[in-house]
């Protein structure tokens, strides 16, 4: 059968839902590999990969059986989610690309005063110790800390945090046209009829 057709866009839907899971399982993976090699401690940031991924999964599956079993409602519901999260993502997405240095670093401060748990781990893994200066009266979890000779969090965390928005923000551009294509690719299966069903069927 031609692609366009009823198989065809049965195929690429189940596809791309495919992707979307495999995503998701990936996601949940990598906050576990983080838990087991000691990289993550903070529950919080655990938290939120692994609801996202969940989200996701619940979302691909929603999506997978709507396609499998041409189900009208599964469909219409997975094309209103998809449609939001596209929305969501593409300005989240747009933002973290158009962000300048100046508010990549007050972004960067008001997330390190706010995340206690995520602060240790980012001093352990960068070796270092506070922000924009470090009280010795604190603690640090940091091993230059033993010889005394920390430097501070701010000028290693700013020299990556570019590249790891620019890296974020086109991961999360690269999967909203994805979305798009979901939507566009959900609204077209729902209005077409299979050909070897019952063609009096009701749609």
């Amino acid at each position: 059968m031609v692609c366009g057709g009823f198989t065809c866009s049965k195929n690429c839907l189940c596809a791309l839902n495919l992707l979307y899971t495999l995503v998701s399982l990936l996601l949940i993976g990598i906050a576990a590999w983080g838990i087991g090699f000691g990289l993550i401690s903070s529950f919080r940031v655990v938290g939120v990969a692994v609801a996202v991924g969940i989200f996701l999964f619940l979302i691909a599956l929603v999506g997978l059986i709507g396609a499998v079993k041409h189900h009208q409602v599964l469909l219409f519901f997975y094309m209103i989610i998809l449609l939001l999260v596209f929305i969501v993502q593409f300005s989240v997405s747009c933002a973290c690309l158009a962000l300048n240095k100046d508010q990549q670093h007050q972004l960067l401060e008001v997330g390190w005063n706010n995340t206690k748990s995520a602060r240790e781990d980012i001093e352990r893994n960068l070796n270092c110790c506070g922000f924009r200066n470090f009280n010795s009266s604190e603690t640090c979890s940091a091993a230059c800390v033993k010889v005394n000779q920390c430097g501070t969090c701010e000028s290693i965390i700013e020299e990556y945090s570019g590249m790891v928005l620019r890296f974020v923000g086109g991961i999360g551009l690269f999967f909203s046209f994805t979305e798009i294509l979901g939507v566009w690719l959900t609204y077209r299966y729902r209005n077409q009829k299979d050909s070897r069903a019952n063609p009096s069927a009701f749609l």
